[in-house]
């Protein structure tokens, strides 16, 4: 088989060449595959003769040896290996060069009482005693010496954190994967969420127990969120309408968290099968009350309806569907104010700002739109168009900026007064789901596809990882995160298809210290 070009330099272009052993349908043709890919393995060495001898060289020794490669592959390796070899070469002249730049100024300082090593300089660690011109001839040649170096040292460099991502809580009870996850505004604080299973669950926080069982929904409940001021929650389904419903809870007296092992947020982990998901023996719901009858039921849509947000006062609530349209209803009447049309796919999501009439809405048509409900005669809409993929979600954060999150991998962060491009762009390994943004220290709980949740700040600076491995974390896409900052057990929530939601713990100074 003959692998084009571009593969191989998309692999191979990154001074780096990492040799993986071919699947094949039994392990001792691996082992004889390793053993033999040892015993011809190539070394790249570095010769002062001319480009042509420095190439030559090694297609001799290619050609002597008994390799089944297609000519053609062979020779688009060796074009590639002497690439990577000038490179490297270049980055080791110049480098020998910034040496006898630093002998050169040491030599300079000698005579005023002072050297300077250059892992010093690698470290930034330069003590000036010298006079002020001599302070700036240190700091330029420093800034020179760390931008060269870090050419070779950014594809090597591994993300760590010291800050603590503790798993306080899991909450299990559902009977299906869990879309979304909220929490509640008012007094009393509890976690709701929203599943498959034609449920939603509230939840007391620090115990982990089930306080209310919503069932008036004969479709999957695909979002839950909280009125602002009032024990109302509104949930959207895939049976075309949106419940509002009304819950009163009291919350049981929380016990003694046990101390459970700290977890450093970082790159390790474990994994885990998909099948290990939390057992659920019994129906925990079964033992919580139960409400069957919504207090009023927004009817309009033509399709799954998908998602649904208040806005500012809780007067108005939002929806967003499938059938490609999203509808503003007054809450008192369930009367149905304006549809909002214009996307050309079906919806994925809505939100609405915290205290402005503003609502943003995103589509699988790879574009999120904005609302503008603030002068009641002009109802304006923009449209944000940056990703190549389903729009997953896009969520207002403080100020004039919004965070949408796509399938393309991405997460842009956007200026409602420059919508022309994004101000910060996050690229990651996998897609992106239901992010949620905490508001007060601005970081973005990035939910993705591969299980794993990451922490990123408002200028794409990634912060951490939450842990995950076979004893805990989440075995299957996590698809919603929400923040609880003023919590003071839990100020982190993300729920996915393994049909739990986890409760974490995040110091966030220790965070934000690491940046």
């Amino acid at each position: 088989m003959e692998y084009p070009k571009n593969l191989l330099q998309e692999r191979l272009g990154h001074h780096l060449l990492e040799v993986m052993p071919t699947e094949s349908g039994s392990c001792s043709t691996a082992r004889q595959a390793k053993q033999k890919r040892k015993s011809h393995s190539l070394s790249i060495r570095r010769t002062n003769s001319s480009e042509q001898e420095r190439t030559g060289l090694p297609r001799e020794m290619l050609e002597g040896q008994d390799s089944k490669l297609p000519s053609s592959v062979r020779s688009t390796l060796l074009e590639l290996f002497g690439q990577i070899e000038r490179e490297f070469e270049n980055l080791y002249i110049e480098n020998l060069e910034l040496r006898r730049e630093i002998e050169t100024l040491n030599e300079r300082l000698a005579a005023e009482g002072q050297a300077i090593d250059g892992a010093e300089l690698s470290k930034g660690q330069l003590k000036t005693k010298a006079s002020h011109s001599t302070s700036q001839l240190s700091q330029k040649l420093k800034t020179t010496y760390k931008a060269s170096t870090s050419k070779i040292v950014s594809s090597f460099k591994t993300t760590t954190s010291r800050a603590v991502c503790q798993l306080v809580k899991e909450y299990i009870g559902h009977r299906d994967g869990i879309w979304d996850v909220s929490v509640a505004r008012t007094q009393p604080v509890v976690l709701g969420t929203a599943s498959a299973d034609h449920t939603a669950l509230l939840w007391s926080i620090e115990t982990g127990r089930c306080l209310v069982k919503y069932s008036g929904h004969v479709g999957s409940v695909n979002s839950i969120k909280f009125h602002p001021s009032e024990q109302l929650a509104l949930t959207a389904s895939g049976d075309q309408t949106a419940h509002i419903w009304s819950y009163a809870v009291q919350l049981p007296t929380p016990q003694p968290i046990a101390d459970t092992t700290q977890q450093i947020c970082g790159e390790d982990e474990v994994e885990c099968s998909d099948k290990d998901e939390p057992d659920v023996d019994a129906d925990v719901s079964s033992d919580c009350p139960t409400i069957r009858v919504p207090l009023t039921s927004l009817k309009s849509h033509q399709g799954v309806v998908i998602a649904a947000d208040w806005l500012v006062g809780g007067k108005q609530a939002v929806t967003a569907s499938w059938d490609r349209t999203a509808n503003l209803f007054d809450v008192e009447t369930a009367e149905l104010v304006h549809s909002l049309t214009g996307h050309d796919q079906e919806l994925t999501h809505c939100c609405t700002h915290p205290t402005q009439r503003l609502v943003v809405t995103s589509s699988r048509d790879t574009t999120f739109r904005l609302w503008d409900f603030r002068d009641p005669s002009i109802h304006s809409v923009n449209v944000f168009q940056g990703h190549t993929d389903t729009v997953t979600s896009a969520v207002f954060t403080v100020g004039d900026n919004v965070v949408s999150g796509s399938d393309d991998r991405t997460v842009k962060v956007w200026d409602l007064r420059n919508m022309r491009s994004p101000i910060a762009t996050i690229r990651t390994d996998s897609a992106i789901n239901r992010i949620n943004v905490c508001v007060g220290q601005k970081i973005i709980a990035l939910p993705h596809d591969n299980r794993q949740v990451r922490l990123f700040d408002m200028s794409g600076v990634r912060l951490a990882r939450l842990p995950r491995s076979s004893r805990q974390g989440h075995r299957r896409m996590v698809c919603c995160s929400a923040w609880s900052e003023d919590h003071p057990m839990c100020n982190l929530f993300t729920c996915g298809f393994d049909r739990q939601a986890i409760g974490w713990n995040i110091n966030i100074p220790a965070l934000l210290q690491e940046k």
